[in-house]
């Protein structure tokens, strides 16, 4: 699904979803395709449930979004790996 079709289906929500088609530009994450895994009525439950699902499977492109955004903008980061002692 495109993000405007999720946005019509699901409005005024918080979502877990899955980028099934995507690219990167510019710094930025260009979503194609979307799948809806599960929505939720606050940010919290929708992270708690990302944090779930990201632990069984680290390489699925997840993201949690509301859908009163109109349009996506993905900044992208990228992760180098540090970590300090404790």
């Amino acid at each position: 699904m495109t993000w405007i079709e999720i946005r019509d289906q699901y409005p005024n929500t918080w979502l877990l979803l899955e980028a099934i088609k995507a690219h990167s530009e510019n710094d930025r994450r260009i979503l194609e395709e979307l799948s809806v895994i599960s929505r939720f009525d606050d940010s919290e439950s929708a992270l708690d449930a990302y944090s779930q699902l990201h632990e069984i499977a680290p390489t699925r492109e997840l993201l949690v979004l509301h859908t009163s955004q109109e349009k996506l903008e993905i900044k992208e980061r990228f992760w180098m790996g540090i970590r300090m002692a404790a």
